[in-house]
């Protein structure tokens, strides 16, 4: 195995049939795995054999925790239904009821619901804070607090975090820190090997690449992952194998993918920033040496037609998510963020006129046109 992530990305950790030379790992559709006898199926139960129920465990799944642990310089990872469910098995893996959670506030919109409305009714208490303010985040940790929980790049402001700080933090406060890295990815940043006790993926999102599974992976350290990995299966949060088996074929593209989409990215948003009808663009610095990351959120001036804009959008799609190899848009106030109160809204900036822009691998000067003609159209509207 090479040392490099481009090589990394491509060979994964490979689940190999012990009689067939596969090249690629067979899909092990199946829901229960066969034994020979009485003593066969006590060795499972012994840790002597791999598997007995796929909701239990299945090698599809278990090469797709394994290979995104690999590229985050994880010593384990699991993988989960969706992000959602991979989040929630990280937190219940560390909080219980009576605990206490310190939360970015200027998380994805999910996030926020599943933390904000789901865990108390789990008597476990959450604070969202401005992370951007470090003398307050200190503040909120009491005798009671277990996990600190942010994003690498916010959803959809796309706020850096600062994970060393971070890290300082919770390792003084002896907390653990969860990190949701789906918008930077392995590929620019990893905040395991940075001191983050547990990182979590949409797969969904750029893992899979190819708006075709529905998927989450959560990594981190070996006792953490235990509890987490016990949590899915206790919760049926697990993934199905042909899922599993989607997923790690869209990982083995990763690296090239995200040169591709983190080069248009940066285009895009530099180009936007001369637009008139923009008001703001929203694009993080200083991510990682190979670029700032894939999504470009921007705020269109009060003189331009929102529903203009999305109408002439032509080829460039309108979905309620993001990371596909196409470009496409979304409306967080109408889709991501809309359950949020709307004093919420507010305060996070998510505006009427705020988009997200998730670029694809198209070639930019296109990409480029096709935003150039749906803004001039909602400026004459």
């Amino acid at each position: 195995m090479g040392k490099h992530f481009d090589t990394k990305s491509v060979h994964l950790s490979g689940i190999q049939e012990k009689k067939i030379n596969s090249k690629t790992t067979p899909i092990y559709q199946t829901s229960a795995f066969k034994f020979k006898d009485l003593e066969d199926l006590e060795n499972f139960y012994q840790g002597k054999n791999d598997y007995l129920y796929t909701r239990v465990g299945n090698p599809n799944t278990d090469e797709l925790g394994a290979a995104v642990a690999q590229l985050e310089g994880a010593p384990r990872g699991v993988a989960a239904s969706s992000g959602t469910a991979a989040i929630l098995a990280g937190i219940l893996a560390v909080a219980k009821q009576g605990d206490h959670v310190i939360a970015a506030a200027d998380i994805y919109g999910g996030t926020y619901q599943l933390l904000a409305n789901e865990l108390p009714d789990l008597g476990i208490e959450v604070s969202f804070i401005d992370f951007s303010d470090w003398d307050k985040i200190a503040e909120y940790v009491r005798n009671n607090t277990k996990m600190v929980y942010s994003e690498s790049v916010s959803n959809p402001l796309l706020r850096r975090e600062d994970i060393d700080a971070l890290v300082a933090l919770a390792k003084d406060a002896q907390l653990v820190l969860m990190i949701d890295n789906t918008f930077a990815t392995p590929y620019l940043c990893r905040p395991y090997e940075q001191g983050a006790d547990l990182v979590v993926h949409s797969a969904t999102k750029y893992i899979g690449g190819h708006s075709d599974i529905t998927a989450g992976v959560l990594v981190g350290h070996e006792d953490l992952i235990e509890k987490a990995n016990q949590k899915i299966v206790n919760l049926g949060s697990s993934l199905s194998p042909f899922e599993a088996w989607l997923t790690c074929r869209g990982l083995k593209t990763l690296s090239v993918r995200m040169e591709r989409h983190v080069t248009n990215a940066q285009k895009l948003a530099d180009a936007l920033q001369k637009h008139e009808a923009v008001e703001k663009v929203y694009y993080p610095k200083d991510v990682s040496p190979f670029g700032n990351g894939a999504i470009v959120t921007m705020d269109i001036t009060a003189t331009c037609d929102v529903e203009t804009f999305f109408q002439s959008l032509g080829w460039i799609k309108i979905v309620p998510t993001l990371a596909g190899v196409e470009t496409s848009v979304s409306y967080p106030l109408a889709t991501s963020h809309r359950a949020l109160p709307e004093e919420t809204q507010k305060q996070l900036g998510i505006t009427e006129g705020l988009i997200r822009i998730s670029v694809g691998i198209e070639a930019a000067d296109d990409i480029i046109a096709g935003f150039n003609q749906a803004l001039n159209q909602a400026r004459r509207s």
